[in-house]
């Protein structure tokens, strides 16, 4: 695998896939990968090309999945590693697959998926089933090309930093509510009903390719040792630096549509710009390792045992 990825942003050389075809969308994130039938039977030189090209451009994209369910789905998952519970609070389906609904709320802001635990997970793969006719697109951004573009003293400095994420500081704790949005009150509540607190390191080194990645978005709750105010300035500035336009990559779904992205060097946003029209996809996650900081340090969770979630992958 290690000979089809390149230290640095690029597009791939002529004839370095053999078995997929790859399209690169952004440069720095994104590409479109071609010749892969979701299901079980991804021949195995493919499937080890389209993990490197997972790793390389950290989202991809599989069009014409039209044939995918969501066995053929977890089927799938289950080549890249531990399929996860649906969620640590939300049942989904009780299995393997989480509903990402409308009708529940709209996750308009930028995040890394479950990292108010201690075992983030590696990778997520989110299938469309239900689009509006406009909008309801999906943006991704680059952490690890983020932290390298800081400015060195940053980047010493967020070295040596830790932050607290909890779901209780997520966007479906800052909403509001009306008396007909029933669903979506439902949602919050399951959402909420048990608390996770993990202290992780600001940067983690990716597990896989030993690169130095951010660890932040919206469970972030405060950097350890800084004032709230502090922290909510050091937070933006940060923000600011994963979300530039030039590290973000924005996808429109149609029917068909499969997203694969590596959630150790990414975040992503669902733009909420398709009025009250319905919107569904289901996502499943990948098991991953305790993050590791740059300097050795380990994730710690302070409130609650996701055990029951996923077990511990190997970094």
């Amino acid at each position: 695998m290690s000979q089809l990825l390149h230290s640095q942003p690029g597009l791939a050389r002529p004839g370095r896939y053999e078995h997929i075809e790859v399209t690169q969308l952004g440069g720095v994130i994104g590409a479109i990968v071609g010749g892969v039938r979701v299901g079980a039977d991804v021949p195995p030189a493919a499937f080890a090309e389209l993990r490197a090209a997972l790793l390389r451009h950290r989202v991809v994209f599989l069009r014409d999945q039209q044939h995918a369910a969501d066995a053929d789905q977890v089927a799938f998952g289950r080549l890249f590693g531990e399929i996860t519970k649906p969620h640590p609070t939300v049942a989904g389906d009780g299995a393997a697959v989480l509903p990402i609904d409308s009708e529940q709320g709209k996750a308009n802001s930028w995040h890394t998926d479950v990292t108010f635990v201690d075992r983030v997970p590696a990778i997520s793969i989110l299938r469309a089933i239900t689009l509006p006719p406009y909008g309801g697109t999906t943006m991704w951004a680059n952490t690890v090309e983020a932290y390298r573009r800081l400015h060195p003293a940053l980047q010493a400095m967020v070295a040596q930093l830790r932050a607290v994420h909890s779901n209780l500081y997520d966007y479906a704790a800052q909403r509001t509510f009306s008396g007909v949005d029933v669903k979506e009150q439902r949602y919050r509540e399951e959402f909420r009903h048990l608390e996770f607190e993990t202290e992780h390191p600001v940067v983690r080194i990716h597990p896989d390719t030993g690169e130095p990645s951010l660890l932040l978005g919206h469970f972030v709750r405060s950097f350890v040792g800084l004032s709230s105010v502090d922290s909510a300035d050091l937070f933006q500035l940060l923000q600011r630096q994963v979300t530039r336009p030039e590290n973000t990559v924005r996808w429109s779904w149609r029917h068909g549509d499969i997203a694969i992205w590596d959630n150790r060097a990414t975040q992503h946003y669902a733009v909420a710009d398709y009025d009250d029209l319905p919107r569904l996809l289901h996502r499943i996650t990948i098991a991953g390792p305790v993050p590791i900081g740059i300097n050795g340090d380990t994730s710690l969770p302070l409130k609650g045992d996701a055990s029951f979630y996923s077990s511990l992958a190997r970094a």
